[in-house]
């Protein structure tokens, strides 16, 4: 049987509520977005990547450093929709999600999520963690992790979770990047959203509260730094400097 084939999407979007324009921010004189597609392109695992987007200015970022780009509707309701709506044009079996703001996005790290997603053949979606650090724990913008002793997620949250009572602290961060079976990825969108989803407005939740499994891969010697708000640009810099 042939391996499966892989393709990675970028969805892009340059309304960001909170920082609009953030898929083309220089980060040390580079487009964040340029950054993300070079990096992914280093996964093994990958045959092929796209930016998905609705804007023609991102559009024209990616033409200038080579980056395919499927563009999409404008009205999709988070970048999950987008990615299904790009992936209904591929015949690749697995889409994986890799997200505009994360420049510091390894290709192993890909790699990894995609193995996972694979070597768990009735699981529908994968994703990957690292151990947690401290200054994370109470930042609402890192989301937290439990996952069971297979290595399949039990809940995601914005909050400490596990609560410490006793005992060592440790704990899981979850870094934004998905692989999906593609049909489970076009099932996914139209499934309806839920209680703990809206609560902690985390997308990932639909899919457990819908009863369906999520296999983590654990990431070791490498940490997420995703750009969410503009301070944390200079965070990004001091690390690549």
């Amino acid at each position: 049987m042939p391996a499966p084939s892989v393709a990675a999407i970028i969805p892009a979007r340059h309304a960001s509520t909170r920082f609009p324009g953030k898929p083309l921010v220089k980060i040390a004189g580079v487009p964040m977005l340029q950054r993300v597609y070079e990096r992914t392109c280093e996964a093994q695992q990958i045959q092929a990547v796209f930016v998905a987007t609705d804007d023609e200015r991102i559009a024209e970022a990616c033409a200038r450093f080579g980056a395919p780009v499927l563009m999409t509707r404008p009205d999709h309701p988070t970048g999950t929709d987008r990615l299904a709506e790009a992936a209904r044009s591929l015949e690749h079996d697995v889409i994986v999600n890799v997200q505009g703001d994360e420049p510091l996005i390894a290709g192993f790290v890909i790699d990894a999520a995609v193995d996972a997603l694979l070597e768990a053949e009735e699981t529908p979606m994968s994703t990957v963690v690292h151990a947690l650090d401290d200054t994370a724990r109470n930042d609402p913008n890192r989301v937290k992790v439990v996952l069971d002793r297979a290595g399949y997620a039990l809940y995601f949250s914005r909050s400490p979770i596990p609560y410490r009572r006793q005992g060592a602290l440790g704990g899981w961060q979850h870094v934004g990047l998905y692989a999906y079976r593609r049909s489970f990825l076009l099932e996914f969108v139209d499934l309806a959203r839920t209680p703990a989803e809206k609560a902690e407005e985390l997308e990932q939740l639909r899919a457990l509260e819908h009863g369906h499994r999520i296999r983590v891969a654990v990431i070791e010697g490498w940490q997420s730094l995703p750009v969410d708000v503009p301070a944390d640009v200079a965070s990004v810099e001091a690390l690549l400097s």
